[in-house]
């Protein structure tokens, strides 16, 4: 085989986001990554408990699995594109909730599901869309589909959402907020991830080329092992942590899939 006819067979062997969903621009003519499929992968656990059957994971991971076997893709590479954000959100609607999944802010997956059933026959309280922070209409966010989410486990969600966002002032502060709610302690945890992100927010403001400066995944990634201690989020840590961005913002608006975000969509109902 010529290399000219293998470079042809290699273009028809790549699984771009276009030939698998329903999505246009600049999303359409990109590769399936390993690393994006990972992504997906780790918010349906996160947001819904398991990965989905038929679900946007499942679908990204076979046509990852054959881009990197066809050798067309490297398994850390990462889109752009998806560096926006992989998301996925749920709503309720009459018994049932409504799953929307995402990657660089196109819906790739939309889909319906009955509620799940806790003991006692009743659906469990709270949730609503992820990041909404509503107290009603929804499920609670939970790992293994009965464990709340842990600040920690909050904070690593960050890196799904706003994964490649530049560390700023109002990130460190959100971040600060929620290590020293996490460990109850006032002062700041040598080395671990308020430390990193204040170091990250100062040198960014430095920085003369977006090149140089630290992203929020280089900081949160891993944050539930660089915690001391770790407790689920409440509604009240949700709250202290979206404060504390909002007062350290310029225009005192929280980032809409920021540290704040991901903190709400862990929130849990306190108990009566």
């Amino acid at each position: 085989m010529s290399q000219g006819q293998q470079r042809r067979q290699e273009r028809q062997e790549l699984v771009k986001y276009g030939d698998v969903f329903d999505v246009q621009g600049e999303l359409a003519d990109k590769p399936i990554t390993p690393r994006e499929a990972s992504m997906m992968q780790t918010a349906e656990n996160v947001l819904l408990g398991q990965v989905q059957r038929g679900g946007a994971a499942a679908t990204m991971q076979s046509a990852a699995s054959k881009n990197e076997r066809a050798g067309l893709v490297g398994h850390t590479t990462m889109n752009d594109v998806a560096g926006q954000g992989v998301t996925v959100t749920e709503e309720e609607f009459s018994g049932h909730r409504v799953i929307t999944e995402s990657v660089g802010r196109q819906v790739v997956a939309h889909y319906r599901q009955p509620v799940p059933v806790v003991a006692g026959g009743t659906p469990p309280d709270g949730g609503g869309v992820a990041g909404d922070g509503s107290s009603s209409g929804g499920n609670t966010v939970t790992d293994e589909g009965n464990r709340p989410i842990s600040i920690g486990e909050a904070l690593e969600a960050t890196v799904l959402s706003a994964g490649q966002k530049r560390v700023e002032r109002s990130d460190a502060a959100a971040i600060q907020a929620a290590e020293v709610r996490a460990t109850g302690q006032a002062t700041i945890v040598s080395g671990g991830v308020a430390a990193a992100a204040q170091s990250a927010a100062i040198m960014n403001a430095r920085a003369t080329s977006d090149d140089q400066k630290t992203r929020l995944a280089d900081v949160l990634t891993d944050a539930s092992l660089k915690l001391p201690t770790d407790k689920p989020v409440s509604r009240q840590d949700a709250e202290g942590v979206a404060g504390a961005e909002m007062r350290n913002d310029p225009y005192l608006i929280p980032h809409p899939v920021g540290v704040a975000a991901s903190m709400a969509s862990g929130e849990v109902n306190e108990q009566q």
